[in-house]
């Protein structure tokens, strides 16, 4: 998992939140465990795009916005290239 600090950058959203599941059955395993985890702490998601396909997730939770690829998709589109001069960190998976 890597997030990017956008605040102050975009009005889009103040992070992003950047995820890579193994296949689109795990792309949306972890789309569904994002959701339940930002309604568990009092809040919502918005908008939720691509979860049929499973290949790239988008999860719109306001601020934040998590991004949810198969490795095919995130190489693909490379949204940390975009934002490559804002603050980045990367976050090991348990």
């Amino acid at each position: 998992m890597q997030t990017i600090d956008l605040a102050g950058k975009t009005i889009i959203a103040d992070t992003f939140v950047i995820v890579t599941g193994r296949s689109r059955i795990h792309t949306r395993s972890i789309a569904d465990a994002i959701a339940e985890a930002v309604e568990r702490a009092g809040f919502g998601v918005a908008r939720r795009e691509g979860y049929t396909d499973g290949a790239w997730i988008l999860l719109d939770a306001g601020s934040v916005i998590a991004h949810v690829f198969t490795p095919e998709q995130r190489q693909f589109y490379n949204l940390e290239r975009l934002w490559g001069t804002t603050p980045q960190r990367v976050a090991q998976s348990s």
